[in-house]
C-alpha cells in the first residue's frame, strides 16, 4: 500500500505542496493531519526564532548582517531592555555578581582573565542602588557557541518532522465521526489554548540531532542571534564557567568554588523581560516568553487550563519541565480518586439511615458504658455516642474495602502512565537517547582524598580514591544517626501518647459541659495540634541533621549527594508525619487491658482506650487536621516567605530612590533582587508532592476524602509553583534531566506500602470484620450466606462484653456510682471486647467469637494483600513502558533521519562538484 504524508495547513507556504486525504476517513481533523516538508521547503520556510515568535509585526531578517543592522531603533530599544550590552548588539547570557570590598580580588582577576581566553566577553557595570555591587554581564559569540555545543552533544533542529499516517480502521472512523458530532454541541476544548496564543516552537516541529560545526550545512539556522535559544546558551556559559580556573593547581577551578568561598555573590542567567505589561496580549501579543508564562500559566485566571509545558520547558529547561510534567500528570490523576472516594463518603451519607448498627447505639438508652479513664470519667450511656457512631459509618461502610482496592490499583496505574506519559515527553524533547555526562568529582571530596589517587577506568585519567574501609565506617555513622533520629520521632510520638492519657481525665474533670462530655474529642484535637507543632520543629533539626549526615558520608559527585540526601530527608519527614497516625490507626486501644486488669505505662498512666464507636473517628481526626495544616502552611512558606522578602527589597528601594528611578532600573539588577532558587533545587517541591501521595494512599481506607483534599491543593499548587518560578525567583539555570530520579522508586515503595497499611486499616482498625463474622456465624442470618443489614440486628450487643463494677481497681474505680444516671448505684458495666461475663466458670476470659474475628481478620490481610499485589503486578505486565505509536514513530523516524542525512551529504557534493565547475577546477580521481 501507498504511504501517504499529510500537511497541516498552517504550514502551507507558495511554494508547491501537495494534499492527500485518507480513503477511509471522509473529514480532515487536527489530529489526523500530519506533516511533510520536501528539501526545497525545509530550507526556504520562514524563521520562527524568539522575536518573530513574539512579535508578529516585527519579523527578523533571514541574514545575519542585516538582522544586526537593520536599524538604530532596533539598538535603542536592546539597549533599554536591559537584556544586551551597550552596544545593544550582545546579549547577555548571564550575570556574575560580586561586591568591591571583596578580598578575593586576585582570584576574580585570573578567573576573568581565563573567561576571555575561552572567547566569551564581558562588560562590567556597577549597581544603580549600591555602589559597591559589580555586576559582570558575559556574552557567547557565535564561535564559542558552535564549539561548545559539539561539546556538550547539543542537540538542534536540522529538518521538519515528517509524520506517518496509520491506517485507520472503519469502525474505528465511524466512531469517531459519531464523537465529532458530539463534540459540535460542546465548548471547543475550554481547557487548552488557543494556537495563536501560544508560539510553535520550532525544536518541537523539527527532528534534532547533536550540533557539528563539520555539518552546519544539516541543520536550520535563519538567523545566528537565534538559533540557540536564552536557555541554551546560558547552560553553555555555565558549563564553561564550571571549567575555568581561577589559581593555578588541578583542584582549583570552578565557579562554583567561587561562590562557595564568597568571591562572586551570586550568578544567574536573566529573565526575558517583565512579566507584566501595559498592553493586553489579546491584542498586542506577548512582550517576551516571560510575559507569555505569566499570561498562559501563572496566572490565577488560567487556572482550569492545560500547562504549555514546551514553552515551560524551553524557558526553565527540562528538568523543571518535568517536575511540572509530573505535577500536571499526578492531579490529572487525582479526578478519578478523588471522585470515587466522594462517592465513598456520599454513600456513607445515604445509607446512614438504614445502617442497623448506628441505629442500636442511638436507642440503647439502657446500656451502661464503664469509664474510658481513672476517676474522672463517668459512666456513660451508649446512646451518648451516637453522633459519633454516624461519623464512623461516614468513614467506614461497606465501600470502604472496595475504594483501598481501588487506591491501591490506582497508585499503580498512575505510576505505569507515568512512565509512558515521561517516554512521550523524553521523545518530544529530545530526551531519549541523553545520556548524562560524566559527572565532576565534589570539591570536599577531592580536598578529602586528594592524596590517595587512582586510575579512572573510564576517562583514563588519576582521581582521587576513598578506600573500602573508611567508606563503610563512615556508613555506619551515617545509618547509626538515621536510626538515633528515628529514636526522637518514636520519644515525640510516646509523649504525645503521655500527653493524650493525663489530659483525657483532665478533660474530664473540665468544668464546661461542652468539653467534659467530649473530652476524648477534646484530646485528640489538641494532641493533633502538638503533634503537628512537633512535626514542624523536628523538620528544621532533620534538615541540618541530613545535612551533616550526607556530608560525613562524603558522596563522589553531585548525584550521588543529592540521591543520599533525598532518601534521608525524604525518611526522616516520612517518620515524622506519619509516626503518630501509625499509632492512632494500629496500637491506640489495643493494648489497654480490660476494666478491673489495665495495663499502664510505667504503672502508673492507664492506656488510652477507643470510644464506644471505635478508633476510626480518631485516625480520621488526625489524618484531617495535619492534611490540611500541613499544606496551608506548605503554601504559604513557598509563595509567602519569597513575597514578603520581595516587598520589603522593593519598599527600601522605594524609600531610598524613589518610584521612578525602580521602574527604570535595567533587568539585571531587577533580577538580582528577587529571591534566588531554593539551594536543594526542586527537593522541596517534589518532596512536599511526595509526602502529600502518602497521605493519599497509605490510609486512604480511613479517610475516603483524603484524594479530594490533595486534589484542591494540587490545583492551587501548580498556580502558586508556576508564579514564584516566573515572578518571585531568580531565572533558575536551565539543566536537563531523564525522569524524575530517585523519587520515582519512593513512589513505588509508597505504593508497596499502602497495600499493606489499608490491610491492617480494614482489618484491625474498623469493625468491617467483626460485623462479617457476626453476619454470617452469629447473628439471624447466620448460616444463610446473607450479610444485609437485617443480618446486623443485635450487634452492638454481641460486641460488648460485661463487667461487674466491684471489681474496679482502687485507682480506677470512678468517683460517682452512677446515681446520677440510673438514680441506683451501677452494678455492670459494658466495654468492647469479646470476654466471658463475671459470672462463668472462667470470668473475662476471651470468648469463641474472639477467635473467630482474629483468625477472620489474619485471612483478610492475606487474602487481601496476595489479591491486591496480583493485580498490581498484572496491570504492570499489561501495561507496555512504551506506547507502541510511539515506538513505530521513533523506529520510522531514525530510518527518514539516515535517509535525510544521506541526501543532505548528496546534495552538498553535488553542490560543491557545480561549484568547482563553474570556477573551472575540475578534477578526473581516476584509477591509473
Amino acid at each position: 500500500m501507498k504511504q501517504q504524508y499529510f500537511v497541516h495547513p498552517s504550514f502551507v507556504s507558495n511554494g508547491s505542496v501537495t494534499i492527500f486525504r485518507c480513503s477511509s476517513c471522509s473529514c480532515m481533523r487536527t489530529k489526523d493531519v500530519n506533516i511533510f516538508f520536501d528539501e526545497t521547503e525545509a530550507v526556504n520556510s520562514p524563521s520562527k526564532d524568539d522575536d518573530s515568535l513574539l512579535h508578529p509585526g516585527n519579523l527578523t531578517s533571514t541574514s545575519d548582517d542585516a538582522s544586526r543592522l537593520d536599524a538604530t531603533g532596533t539598538k535603542e530599544k536592546n539597549k533599554s531592555s536591559g537584556l544586551f550590552f551597550r552596544d545593544g548588539l550582545c546579549r547577555i547570557d548571564y550575570i556574575l555578581v560580586y561586591r568591591k570590598s571583596n578580598l578575593q580580588t586576585e582570584k576574580r582577576e585570573i578567573f576573568e582573565r581565563n573567561i576571555r581566553a575561552e572567547g566569551l566577553q564581558m562588560e562590567k557595570e556597577s549597581s544603580l542602588t549600591n555602589s559597591d555591587i559589580i555586576f559582570l554581564k558575559l556574552h557567547a559569540p557565535w564561535e564559542v557557541l558552535c564549539r561548545y555545543a559539539e561539546l556538550m552533544n547539543i542537540r538542534m533542529p536540522f529538518r521538519r518532522k515528517i509524520y506517518y499516517l496509520h491506517r485507520r480502521y472503519k469502525f474505528m472512523s465511524r466512531m469517531e465521526k459519531r464523537i465529532s458530532r458530539f463534540r459540535g454541541w460542546l465548548p471547543k476544548k475550554p481547557m487548552k489554548f488557543d494556537k495563536e496564543t501560544l508560539p510553535d516552537l520550532e525544536e518541537n516541529d523539527s527532528y534534532t540531532a547533536p550540533f557539528s560545526q563539520q555539518r552546519i550545512h544539516h541543520f536550520i539556522i535563519h538567523n545566528k542571534d537565534t538559533f540557540f535559544n536564552n536557555a541554551t546558551r546560558s547552560r553553555i556559559v555555565h558549563h564553561i564557567l564550571q571549567r575555568v580556573k581561577y589559581e593555578e593547581g588541578k583542584n582549583k577551578i570552578g565557579l562554583n568554588r567561587l561562590l562557595g568561598n564568597n568571591s562572586y555573590e551570586a550568578a544567574f542567567p536573566l529573565h526575558e523581560g517583565s512579566y507584566r505589561s501595559k498592553n493586553s496580549i489579546r491584542t498586542h501579543g506577548a512582550e517576551n516568553h516571560r510575559h507569555l508564562l505569566y499570561e498562559c500559566w501563572a496566572w490565577w485566571g488560567v487556572w482550569y487550563k492545560y500547562q504549555p509545558l514546551d514553552l515551560v520547558r524551553r524557558y526553565f529547561g527540562e528538568k523543571i519541565g518535568l517536575y511540572f510534567a509530573w505535577l500536571g500528570w499526578y492531579t490529572g490523576m487525582l479526578f478519578p480518586a478523588a471522585f470515587v472516594g466522594l462517592l465513598v463518603f456520599l454513600y456513607g451519607v445515604f445509607t446512614l439511615d438504614y445502617c442497623q448498627v448506628s441505629k442500636e447505639v442511638c436507642q440503647a438508652t439502657e446500656i451502661i458504658m464503664c469509664p474510658l479513664c481513672d476517676k474522672y470519667c463517668p459512666y456513660m450511656r451508649l446512646s451518648d455516642s451516637c453522633v459519633y457512631a454516624k461519623v464512623t459509618h461516614l468513614f467506614d461502610n461497606g465501600a470502604t474495602v472496595f475504594f483501598a482496592v481501588f487506591m491501591a490499583v490506582w497508585a499503580t496505574v498512575f505510576l505505569e502512565f507515568w512512565k509512558r506519559r515521561r517516554a512521550v515527553i523524553a521523545y518530544d524533547w529530545d530526551l531519549i537517547d541523553w545520556e548524562e555526562e560524566e559527572e565532576e568529582i565534589r570539591p570536599q571530596f577531592e580536598a578529602k582524598y586528594s592524596k590517595k589517587e587512582r586510575m579512572n577506568p573510564i576517562s583514563g585519567k588519576p582521581e582521587p580514591y576513598q578506600a573500602f574501609t573508611d567508606k563503610c565506617s563512615r556508613l555506619i555513622v551515617s545509618v547509626s544517626g538515621i536510626f538515633f533520629m528515628i529514636l526522637v520521632v518514636i520519644a515525640a510520638v510516646f509523649g504525645i501518647v503521655i500527653y493524650r492519657v493525663v489530659t483525657v481525665s483532665t478533660f474530664a474533670a473540665f468544668k464546661w459541659a461542652l468539653i467534659r462530655n467530649n473530652s476524648q474529642v477534646a484530646t485528640t484535637g489538641t494532641a493533633v495540634c502538638i503533634n503537628f507543632c512537633i512535626i514542624m520543629l523536628l523538620n528544621v533539626l532533620y534538615e541540618k541533621v541530613a545535612l551533616l549526615l550526607t556530608n560525613l558520608e562524603q558522596p563522589r559527585t553531585e548525584s550521588e549527594w543529592e540521591n543520599s540526601f533525598t532518601l534521608k530527608m525524604f525518611l526522616f519527614q516520612f517518620v515524622n508525619l506519619n509516626s503518630s497516625t501509625f499509632y492512632i490507626a494500629f496500637f491506640l486501644g489495643r493494648f489497654t487491658g480490660r476494666p478491673g486488669a489495665y495495663l499502664r505505662l510505667i504503672n502508673r498512666w492507664k492506656l488510652e482506650e477507643c470510644h464506644p464507636s471505635g478508633c476510626l473517628i480518631d485516625l480520621c481526626m488526625q489524618m484531617g487536621i495535619i492534611m490540611v495544616l500541613k499544606q496551608t502552611w506548605n503554601n504559604f512558606m513557598e509563595l509567602g516567605y519569597p513575597l514578603i522578602q520581595n516587598w520589603w527589597t522593593r519598599r527600601r528601594l522605594r524609600q531610598e530612590h524613589g518610584h521612578e528611578a525602580k521602574a527604570n532600573f535595567p533587568q539585571w539588577e531587577k533580577d538580582y533582587n528577587l529571591q534566588p532558587m531554593n539551594a536543594y533545587g526542586l527537593f522541596d517541591e517534589y518532596l512536599e508532592m511526595i509526602l502529600q501521595f502518602g497521605f493519599t494512599t497509605i490510609f486512604v481506607a480511613a479517610f475516603p476524602l483524603a484524594p479530594l483534599l490533595a486534589l484542591l491543593n494540587n490545583i492551587i499548587e501548580i498556580r502558586l509553583d508556576a508564579y514564584k518560578f516566573v515572578t518571585q525567583w531568580r531565572r533558575p539555570l536551565a539543566s536537563r534531566a531523564k525522569d524524575i530520579g530517585i523519587w520515582y522508586g519512593i513512589l513505588e515503595g509508597i505504593g508497596i506500602l499502602s497495600v499493606i497499611t489499608n490491610a491492617f486499616v480494614i482489618a484491625v482498625t474498623s469493625d468491617f470484620i467483626p460485623r462479617l463474622v457476626y453476619a454470617y456465624k452469629y447473628g439471624p442470618c447466620a448460616g444463610q450466606g446473607q450479610a444485609g443489614e437485617k443480618c446486623m440486628v443485635g450487634y452492638v450487643n454481641a460486641s460488648l462484653s460485661v463487667f461487674q463494677v466491684s471489681d474496679f481497681e482502687n485507682r480506677s474505680e470512678p468517683r460517682t456510682n452512677g446515681t446520677d444516671i440510673y438514680g441506683i448505684p451501677i452494678k455492670y458495666c459494658r466495654y468492647r471486647d469479646y470476654r466471658e461475663p463475671p459470672t462463668s466458670k472462667e470470668p473475662y476470659a476471651y470468648t469463641l467469637q474472639f477467635w473467630h474475628v482474629l483468625a477472620a481478620r489474619l485471612a483478610f490481610i492475606i487474602v487481601f494483600e496476595h489479591m491486591v499485589f496480583t493485580i498490581k503486578n498484572l496491570i504492570s505486565y499489561l501495561i507496555p513502558d512504551l506506547p507502541k505509536d510511539l515506538r513505530d514513530r521513533m523506529r520510522r523516524e531514525k530510518y527518514l533521519i539516515q535517509e535525510m542525512m544521506y541526501e543532505a551529504e548528496l546534495e552538498r557534493l553535488q553542490k560543491e562538484r557545480n561549484e568547482r565547475k563553474k570556477n573551472g577546477k575540475t578534477h578526473h580521481n581516476e584509477w591509473p
